[in-house]
């Protein structure tokens, strides 16, 4: 069992800190290592009666190009449960609401430097509302639909290498391979761009 032995503040930002942890571990060895303090966050994967899909390409600074990733968003409202935060970024992001929701994972995001824990969830019975973006870059993202069953290979041809996405395709394949999906009623107007068939 490993001990924590000190933690210096290093730096704090708006919703991310770093500081300085060391922890004496089961030999009585001390590791030091700088650390990034996230709140956590939540990845929604909404799927259309039909198989499909609603995600987002936007811009990212990080790697100064677009990415397509799966709605998601940070736990940084005091009190808010992982659901909550779920539906708020399904709303904001991509405009929907939904009926049937199942969380189906949750997941480090990267451990070798910061303690980060996502909360995936499948979200499933759309319906269309009106989109609220909150960001410079949600403002200027577009709405992408795709099969489910195409995430494989959109994976491995490297058009899709987000990890939060990567990994909440894989999950949501593994749990609908078990579950019958409900209902849904999808936005059919237009603004979302189809990969694949043109049907949502």
């Amino acid at each position: 069992m490993a001990e924590l032995v000190s933690d210096r503040p290093i730096w704090r930002g708006d919703f991310l800190s770093l500081s300085e942890m060391t922890w004496q571990v089961d030999q009585g060895d001390e590791v030091t290592r700088v650390v990034v303090h996230h709140p956590g966050a939540v990845v929604v994967v909404p799927v259309t009666t039909s198989g499909r899909v609603i995600a987002v390409k936007q811009f990212r600074a990080s790697v100064g190009g677009d990415l397509l990733e799966l709605c998601a968003g940070k736990r940084d409202v005091q009190g808010e449960v992982p659901i909550e935060t779920a539906k708020r970024e399904l709303e904001e992001e991509l405009g929907l609401f939904a009926d049937h929701w199942v969380q189906i994972a949750r997941f480090r995001n990267s451990p070798g430097f910061c303690d980060e824990v996502s909360y995936l969830f499948l979200a499933m019975g759309l319906t269309a509302g009106s989109r609220a973006p909150q960001s410079i870059e949600e403002r200027n993202s577009s709405l992408v639909s795709f099969k489910l069953e195409d995430s494989f290979s959109m994976v491995t041809s490297g058009v899709i290498d987000d990890a939060k996405t990567i990994i909440g395709l894989l999950q949501t394949q593994a749990y609908l391979q078990n579950v019958p999906m409900p209902s849904i009623v999808v936005d059919q107007s237009g603004l979302i761009e189809t990969i694949g068939a043109a049907s949502v």
